[in-house]
């Protein structure tokens, strides 16, 4: 770190900021090696010592007034950027704040329609197809969940089964299961029904 002393005080150049000060001007000095040395811009120099800013000119024995070293220009100039800075970490802040919030609404509105659709829509949404629909779900129980029939057959599939009760979406997931561990496929529980009028 450099130091020296001037009229004002010590300069301390690096870490800290230099102070106000007085300086004599030696042989070769130019403006833009006492900016470097003192911490500070040229332009603060000139503008301190009505230096000519197109000549840059300083002479050996002449006092010049350093300035403290708070160049106002460079420090809007970094308070600018320091302040577009938090501007860009707010707005990012905010594009995944609007993400997630995008997001939890999505997921929301799907849980809303599988919960309070349609009897149709919950069936759908819990991973049953529109041909089991049709071809079983219909003739069986005329899509309503809580149907029972005279003979003790339950729920969307009539069944006397444990999944023929419940949510929409737990009789769905039993009708899957069945038709495919006893048909292979929800296609073959299909075919079978269109086959047999029963499944």
């Amino acid at each position: 770190m450099f130091t020296t002393a001037g009229a004002a005080g010590l300069f301390l150049v690096g870490a800290q900021q230099a102070q106000a000060a007085t300086v004599t001007a030696q042989s070769g000095d130019t403006v833009s090696e006492l900016a470097d040395k003192y911490g500070v811009s040229i332009d603060s120099i000139e503008k301190a010592n009505d230096i000519d800013a197109t000549t840059h000119l300083i002479f050996a024995g002449q006092n010049y007034e350093i300035p403290d070293g708070t160049d106002t220009t460079t420090a809007q100039a970094v308070q600018a950027q320091q302040q577009a800075s938090a501007a860009q970490a707010q707005q990012a802040a905010a594009t995944v704040q609007q993400a997630a919030q995008t997001q939890q609404a999505t997921t929301a509105a799907a849980t809303t329609t599988a919960a309070s659709g349609s009897t149709y829509d919950q069936f759908i949404a819990a991973g049953g197809t529109a041909e089991l629909w049709n071809t079983i779900v219909m003739p069986e129980s005329g899509g309503n969940a809580n149907a029972v029939s005279p003979n003790g057959y339950h729920g969307l599939g009539q069944t006397k089964e444990s999944w023929g009760y419940g949510s929409v979406a737990s009789q769905t997931a039993g009708m899957l299961n069945y038709a495919t561990s006893r048909y292979g496929s929800v296609s073959g529980a299909v075919a079978f029904r269109q086959s047999h009028g029963s499944w």
